[in-house]
């Protein structure tokens, strides 16, 4: 066993001790050199000190930099990792794993190890994004009281956010850590049901600060809301939720942007241009057909094809050179192709979910059809109850595809609807050799176990959905 103090640095650690500052360098002034000795006096250029972000103008830094952090924690990822939209649809059924690399084997054949670095990355991406934010509402209190309620907000939603997702992926026994004037404070191992709750009391204080109306008010006030909806149903208050999200347009579209000169769309990189992941396609028995259903919410080809040829694909196989066929997903068919990853149709989908669980079938169905694309055949009563949740998460399936969405939807299935674990997540014989594991979360990366707090060899409470 590795010492603890030769053990990795913690995930929030490294990611983040002085993180928001770092983000902060953007935006500071240039000076040009006046000497050679000025070129030979190489300031570190990790380490920004807090004076520098010490006013308003810093303070906006440090906010635009936790909006960065969670485009690359979400969509866009980074130079070591692809984000957690793609790994967590790895793990589930919305992707399979077309490349080499064992770690995301892995997570693909629901086997993970605490020591696997592409779940230590995005760990490490996500709590860049949660404490950014948390330093940036600190700053933008002290330095711009008088800003803009929706951008305070906006990093409210970006704690909560994290947060939840953090609760949607990890097993029991997550850590929350966070950097004060005092330094380093550590966090102790948690539940889910207590990162839900965090996120809860963060979405909560971000809707009490928006009272206007304008463009930027709306914008913040609906992503708070469907985030809030979200949150609910993980803690099984369905009714709630659908209180929460009351009001929402279905037309909202909260995006992270992409470009090629700044971050790039991790999910067209991975998947369109590097082949490291091919779409589903009925993956271990319970997955969903996502490649070959025909939805017009996820059009797809399959690479070399005529519609993959138009689109830019013209390689016919994974990169691991398999003979497994190898899916393109279009719905997202460029680097610049920009990500909703809160929508007004979930909203839409949590109320549904409201009603179903009320009893009230009849009402879940017209929701559900109210929001079905063109194209799309209208839904018909599915007959039984338990037919009836599958139509339902069929349909965020596929109108949530690749936003990381399912693996909190199918932990739900487990815990809420008291579905066998292995009816709901991909089982039986995995397609490179082998058989599927019993994983139903990811563990908490061994890299925590420099926390103190956190006991070695053991980083999770239990592995339970």
């Amino acid at each position: 066993m590795t010492p603890r103090h030769n053990a990795p640095a913690p995930i929030w650690r490294r990611a983040a001790s002085v993180a928001s500052l770092v983000a902060a360098a953007a935006a500071l002034p240039l000076t040009g050199c006046t000497s050679t000795s000025d070129a030979l006096s190489v300031t570190d250029p990790d380490i920004i000190n807090p004076v520098d972000v010490q006013s308003q103008a810093g303070a906006n830094a440090v906010r635009l930099g936790a909006l960065a952090r969670l485009n690359a924690a979400t969509s866009g990822g980074s130079s070591a990792s692809e984000g957690l939209f793609l790994l967590s649809g790895l793990f589930a059924d919305e992707w399979e794993n077309g490349d080499s690399f064992i770690a995301r084997q892995e997570v693909d054949q629901r086997v993970i190890t605490p020591q696997n670095n592409f779940l230590t990355d995005v760990s490490r991406l996500l709590h860049r994004a949660r404490l950014s934010a948390e330093q940036a509402t600190i700053l933008l209190k002290q330095y711009n009281p008088g800003g803009p309620a929706a951008e305070l907000a906006e990093m409210y939603f970006v704690e909560a956010y994290v947060e939840n997702a953090v609760g949607e992926h990890y097993c029991n026994g997550l850590v929350f850590s966070t950097v004060t004037d005092a330094g380093e404070q550590f966090g102790t191992p948690t539940t889910t049901t207590a990162a839900f709750e965090r996120a809860l009391a963060h979405a909560d204080s971000g809707l009490a600060l928006i009272t206007g109306s304008s463009a930027l008010d709306v914008r913040a006030r609906s992503a708070l809301r469907v985030l809030k909806g979200r949150i609910l149903l993980n803690l099984n208050r369905p009714a709630d939720a659908a209180t929460a999200v009351n009001g929402v347009a279905t037309t909202f579209r909260y995006e992270m942007l992409h470009s090629a000169t700044t971050n790039s769309n991790a999910i067209w990189s991975y998947n369109n241009l590097n082949r490291r992941y091919s779409v589903g396609n009925s993956e271990g028995t319970n997955g969903l057909n996502f490649a070959t259903a025909a939805d017009p919410r996820l059009p797809t080809c399959q690479g070399g094809d005529a519609t993959c040829r138009t689109n830019g694909v013209t390689q016919t196989r994974r990169d691991d050179g398999g003979p497994l066929r190898f899916d393109v997903q279009l719905l997202w068919n460029a680097r610049e192709s920009s990500v909703a990853i809160v929508t007004g149709t979930e909203a839409r989908l949590i109320e549904a979910e409201a009603q179903l669980r009320a009893g009230n079938a009849a009402a879940s169905l017209a929701t559900l059809n109210a929001i079905r694309p063109a194209g799309l055949q209208p839904l018909t009563d599915a007959g039984t109850e338990a037919a009836r949740v599958n139509q339902l998460f069929r349909e965020r399936a596929f109108a949530l595809f690749g936003t990381g969405h399912r693996v909190g939807d199918l932990r739900r299935l487990i815990r809420q609807y008291n579905r066998p674990a292995n009816s709901v997540f991909p089982t039986g014989t995995w397609n490179k050799g082998g058989t599927y594991g019993g994983d139903v979360n990811f563990p908490v990366p061994q890299a925590e176990e420099n926390n103190p707090n956190v006991t070695q060899g053991n980083t999770c409470i239990d592995r339970n959905a």
